[in-house]
């Protein structure tokens, strides 16, 4: 399973994962097998991405430089969760704001 852009998603593929709104309101569950129709609420929800099952997780992977110690990173996400103890952690911008911020804390020896 992994994460897929709204724009990459095509009808036929099956949902890993419950798709929630912004306010977190569930709007399909998980094992789904995607429509069109599907696709529009999503859109007209504010929907950006969708675990989608059977899709590599590697993406991510793609995103970590290959210095950076995988240990190291997750103590960085661990030391910057009071910092984040206010957001929506689930929210793609956030999500990315802490990696980010957590790659920044390895690379500079700041853990």
């Amino acid at each position: 399973m992994g994460k897929v852009a709204i724009e990459n998603i095509e009808t036929g593929m099956v949902l890993a994962s419950d798709v929630l709104d912004r306010s977190g309101r569930m709007l399909l569950g998980s094992g789904a097998v995607l429509t069109q129709k599907h696709l529009v609420i999503f859109r007209t929800w504010g929907v950006l991405e969708a675990d989608i099952a059977g899709q590599g997780s590697d993406a991510t992977a793609d995103l970590i430089p290959a210095d950076v110690d995988l240990l190291e990173l997750a103590a960085a996400e661990q030391a910057l969760v009071p910092l984040f103890q206010h957001t929506n952690r689930s929210h793609p911008a956030i999500n990315e704001l802490m990696r980010l911020a957590a790659l920044r804390k390895v690379q500079h020896g700041t853990v």
